[in-house]
């Protein structure tokens, strides 16, 4: 049995799936790294390192564990070695960690508070 195609306009076999239309998505080099278990890893333990704290409110006196990312403090794509690095990562609620990849928040300072969580922990 055959049938007309929707997405293509042409004639297909009944069970032919059609891909006309279909987006390829484009994985990146970084979200390749990201999805790795190793990645998965390191993220809890910086999170516990922190003690599931946001870093940029806990110095403003603030305890939020809502929401928390780990942030790249130097990005995959500018040095993807810096992927499992403790001292260029650190955990921020999503709100500090927007402001993060956005430049508002000095980086030196983020590398500062990372070491400090590194030394002390």
């Amino acid at each position: 049995m055959w049938k007309s195609c929707a997405k293509c306009h042409k004639i297909h076999p009944a069970n032919y799936q059609c891909n006309a239309g279909r987006i390829a998505r484009k994985v990146t080099p970084d979200q390749k790294l990201r999805s790795t278990s190793r990645w998965q890893t390191k993220r809890e333990e910086i999170k516990d390192a922190s003690k599931w704290l946001c870093a940029i409110c806990l110095e403003e006196g603030v305890y939020n564990y809502n929401d928390l990312e780990v942030h790249h403090i130097t990005k995959l794509k500018d040095d993807a070695e810096g992927l499992l690095d403790n001292y260029n990562l650190i955990c921020l609620c999503k709100h500090h960690h927007e402001l993060a990849d956005a430049g508002k928040i000095d980086a030196e300072h983020l590398r500062e508070l990372a070491k400090n969580r590194e030394n002390t922990g």
